[in-house]
C-alpha cells in the first residue's frame, strides 16, 4: 500500500484548513441530537493530537456544543485504507463517530449514496465499538443495515487504530488490525446495483462527538460527565497501489 494522505496533528493551533472544514448547526442532524456543532472553540490541535470537545454550553436552542470535522472537498478518496488512531470520550450521552459520507451524493440523498461507519460508540455501552454500512437496501431506519460490534475494554483510556479497507467490491472494518466486520454485496444479491453498493464514488471523512440523540441518548445524558474529549493522534490514508 502507498501512503497518499496523512495528518499527524503535530502543529498546535486550529486543525489544518487544507484538510478540514466544519459542519455547523444545531438542528438535530437527523438523529435528534442535542448539541450545536461550532466552527471554533470545540476543536484544537494540542500536544500531538486533535482534540474534539463536547461540553455544556448554551448555543441558540442547544444546551451542548461540540465539533464535527469534515474533509469534504479538501481530502476525498475513492477506495483505499483509512486509519484513525483515537481515544474516545466516556459517559452516558456521548456518541462519538469516525465515518465516511459521499462527497457528491451522485445516487441521491441519504442513504441512497451510502455511509460507512468506521467507528461508532455510545457512552451507555462503554466497551462496545460498532462498524456498519448503510445503503438504500440496507439502513438502520428499516432495521436492515449491516453492522457488527467488537468488545474492547479500554476505548476511553488508550488509543486504538480504527480503520476501513475500502475496495471496489468489499468493505472491511478493523480495530488494531483485527477485522471484525466485512460487507460484500454479493453475499446478499447476485447482481448488486447502487442500492446494495453505492461505494464506487468518492467519499470523505467525518470525525465528531454527538450528544444525546436517538441512539446516543437512549439512556439519557449525564451532565456530570462534561466536558468530554475525543483525541485523534493521526489520520492516514493509503491507496492499494504499491
Amino acid at each position: 500500500m502507498k501512503l497518499i494522505f496523512a495528518d499527524e496533528f503535530d502543529v498546535d493551533g486550529l486543525p489544518n484548513p487544507d484538510n478540514w472544514g466544519y459542519d455547523v448547526g444545531g438542528h438535530g442532524w437527523g438523529n435528534d441530537e442535542l448539541q450545536y456543532y461550532t466552527d471554533c472553540g470545540n476543536a484544537v490541535v494540542r500536544n500531538g493530537c486533535l482534540e474534539i470537545e463536547a461540553r455544556i454550553e448554551q448555543k441558540e436552542n442547544n444546551k451542548y456544543t461540540s465539533a464535527r470535522l469534515v474533509s469534504r472537498n479538501k481530502q476525498d478518496w475513492l477506495y483505499g485504507k483509512i486509519e484513525v488512531r483515537a481515544k474516545l470520550p466516556k459517559g452516558i450521552g456521548t456518541w462519538p463517530a469516525i465515518w465516511l459520507l459521499p462527497t457528491d451524493w451522485e445516487y441521491g440523498g441519504w442513504p441512497d449514496s451510502g455511509e460507512i461507519d468506521i467507528m461508532e460508540h455510545v457512552g451507555y455501552d462503554q466497551n462496545t465499538i460498532h462498524g456498519s454500512v448503510h445503503t438504500l437496501a440496507y439502513f438502520h431506519k428499516i432495521n436492515t443495515h449491516k453492522t457488527k460490534t467488537l468488545y474492547i475494554e479500554n476505548v476511553s483510556d488508550e488509543f486504538h487504530i480504527y480503520a476501513v479497507d475500502w475496495q471496489p467490491n468489499k468493505v472491511s472494518v478493523s480495530v488494531d488490525g483485527n477485522v471484525y466486520f466485512e460487507y460484500c454485496p454479493t453475499d446478499y444479491v447476485q447482481n448488486p446495483t447502487f442500492a446494495e453498493w453505492p461505494f464506487d464514488k468518492k467519499m470523505h471523512l467525518i470525525i465528531n462527538i454527538a450528544v444525546g440523540g436517538g441512539w446516543g441518548g437512549l439512556k439519557g445524558v449525564d451532565d456530570g460527565i462534561f466536558p468530554q474529549k475525543m483525541y485523534i493522534d493521526y489520520v492516514r490514508v493509503y491507496s492499494h497501489e504499491d
